[in-house]
């Protein structure tokens, strides 16, 4: 890719680019926590986005997509979202820094990557940290990572209209080769956590489904939350998000909460405690107990949010019938998507022929295999 970025660039521009990486992420553990201002546990992976960028002396900011083979100029001091296109994670970082008061002037642009589409490796927040990390070098900004996290999560709810939370992009810049941050969405600070896996490898079994359910199912979900935080306000008055209650409480919650409340209230409460015990058990190198808490996450998101699909369920049952899979759960939104799961690196042959035959028999559809290892976040390449 980058010997892609670069030639190209040097084709289209007759310029040499300054070049910038930002890689996707997956989530460890830790779903539908994130807009409670709870807690996640993602990392950065090796797939990702890479940009040419430099100077061109003008207004213009010229921009080419390797992926769409698509051209798009826009006056960087003049400019509104193009809706459902892809410049507009272009000019919504531009947008953001020139908000913060860092005046990028005109440029050009060439954009590519290797993240499979659909995996549910954040292509959108890798893009634009790529963009915002190749602008800040391109002009000298040294923005900090976390205030480009923030853009970024500003940019896409801004100008592609996506309510998104904080870890895909906060994930994208903070990574760090061979860990994961266990991070607070409340105070977007994190803890690097160690992650030595030994023989077992992390692997995504993408179910390459996406029902039509998703969105509207998240923006009702996150309403039950918002609705069980104003209940239960009265009881607990120092409450903001459902984040601030403890397993403990749990009882006490069920007797509150209308029954159709309080199972989403349950996950969240119990996915953050997961959260906080996944990592203790790898910072001790303790991966079949984080495994079973992968297991636990995964029949929580099913039963009490339910937000899983037959699929993702069809495929983490599979996957645990397999002595040498530690753990299996959906990751991400839900309904379609990946699994992630944890498993023994010399079986993956193994593994990969059992999953695709299953699954092909039952519902007719050949399952992608994504092999990721834990790697640095956004950065300037030499």
């Amino acid at each position: 890719m980058r010997d892609l970025i670069t030639n190209s660039f040097l084709e289209i521009f007759s310029q040499e680019p300054i070049l910038a990486f930002a890689p996707g992420r997956i989530n460890l553990i830790g779903e539908h926590t994130d807009y409670q201002e709870g807690f996640v546990f993602p990392a950065a992976v090796s797939q990702g986005i890479w940009v040419g960028i430099q100077k061109n002396e003008s207004n213009s900011a010229n921009v080419h997509s390797l992926d769409f083979r698509e051209d798009f100029v826009f006056d960087v001091n003049s400019f509104s979202p193009k809706k459902g296109h892809w410049a507009n994670y272009v000019m919504g970082m531009v947008a953001q820094f020139k908000q913060a008061g860092y005046p990028a002037r005109g440029f050009n642009m060439v954009f590519g990557g290797n993240i499979p589409v659909g995996s549910g490796l954040s292509s959108s927040a890798a893009l634009s940290v790529s963009i915002a990390t190749g602008l800040s070098g391109l002009f000298g900004f040294k923005i900090p990572k976390k205030s480009m996290a923030l853009y970024a999560q500003k940019s896409e709810q801004l100008f592609e209209g996506l309510n998104c939370g904080i870890m895909d992009p906060y994930a994208s810049a903070f990574g760090k080769e061979n860990h994961a941050l266990l991070l607070d969405c409340r105070s977007n600070s994190h803890e690097e956590v160690p992650i030595n896996l030994g023989k077992y490898c992390l692997l995504l079994v993408n179910t390459k489904v996406k029902h039509k359910l998703a969105d509207s199912a998240y923006n009702k979900r996150r309403a039950a939350c918002e609705e069980s935080v104003r209940i239960l306000s009265e009881t607990f008055p120092g409450i903001k998000t459902l984040r601030d209650l403890k397993e403990a409480q749990l009882e006490q919650v069920k007797n509150i909460l209308p029954e159709e409340l309080f199972p989403k209230a349950k996950h969240v409460i119990l996915e953050d405690t997961r959260v906080h015990q996944a990592g203790e058990s790898l910072k001790k190198g303790d991966l079949i107990s984080f495994g079973k808490l992968m297991k636990a996450s995964h029949e929580s998101l099913k039963n009490e949010y339910e937000v899983s699909c037959e699929e993702l369920d069809f495929l983490a049952s599979e996957s645990w019938t397999k002595e040498y899979v530690l753990g299996s759960r959906m990751m991400g939104g839900g309904f379609g998507g990946c699994t992630i799961n944890l498993l023994d690196e010399n079986q993956l042959p193994d593994f990969k022929k059992f999953i695709s035959e299953r699954y092909e028999e039952k519902f007719g559809i050949q399952p992608d295999f994504i092999e990721v290892t834990l790697s640095e976040g956004a950065h300037l390449l030499d």
